[in-house]
């Protein structure tokens, strides 16, 4: 009776230390489109996005952009997220540069234009799951100081919660919606080095349990 109690008890706080791990999440308003239009995130002009957050960090985005050349690589891009349209909160905010900032070139449209993927990286933005924030996007430069425009997609093929995202141009108002992705994590927390040994310990005391009861 003793040896099952002890087993028990040991088996609990080997359980108790197990920790809870992150899990990532999304928001996908889409693919890139490439052919039905593109608002200008450079010039003075800022594009609005909305989203659902689907936890509490959002850790980078990646959008469609559209640009004149092949050539025109995407350099610098500052970024926000807020409470409102480009307005309210500011829960973040940034220049995604260097490191930060990668632009792979896809094809070019029946127009001429080159279609782009810019993904932005790093991130620490605290969220709230459930909550609808807006991305704002402006001042994108690029090697040769050409525009650069927001693959346009009015959320065609969204595969979140809340999709397609609301939009807005500084310039114009509403307008269609962006093909973009933010990627968060969330759900759990990273594991502590005391939890991992306390998690060890429990382990090895169920074990040393069981083999005083079988042998």
């Amino acid at each position: 009776m003793r040896t099952r109690m002890a087993w028990l008890a040991v088996l609990c706080l080997a359980l108790a230390a197990v920790p809870a791990w992150a899990q990532n999440w999304s928001y996908d308003n889409g693919p890139i489109n490439g052919n039905l239009g593109q608002w200008y995130i450079d010039f003075g002009f800022i594009v609005s996005d909305t989203f659902v957050a689907g936890g509490p960090f959002v850790n980078g985005f990646s959008l469609g952009v559209e640009t004149i050349f092949s050539t025109d690589i995407v350099t610098s891009l500052d970024w926000s997220i807020t409470s409102g349209e480009n307005g309210g909160m500011t829960f973040g905010a940034g220049t995604a540069s260097g490191a930060n900032l990668t632009d792979k070139y896809i094809s070019s449209n029946q127009f001429g234009f080159a279609i782009s993927e810019v993904t932005v990286s790093g991130l620490n933005v605290p969220t709230t799951s459930g909550t609808t924030y807006w991305l704002n996007l402006q001042n994108a430069n690029t090697t040769s100081g050409d525009p650069v425009g927001w693959d346009e997609n009015s959320g065609i093929g969204c595969m979140s919660n809340g999709c397609p995202s609301k939009a807005s141009e500084s310039a114009v108002g509403t307008i269609p919606s962006e093909s973009f992705t933010i990627n968060g994590t969330g759900g759990g927390t990273t594991p502590e080095p005391g939890s991992l040994v306390l998690f060890a310990s429990g382990i090895f005391g169920v074990a040393g349990v069981l083999r005083r009861k079988l042998f």
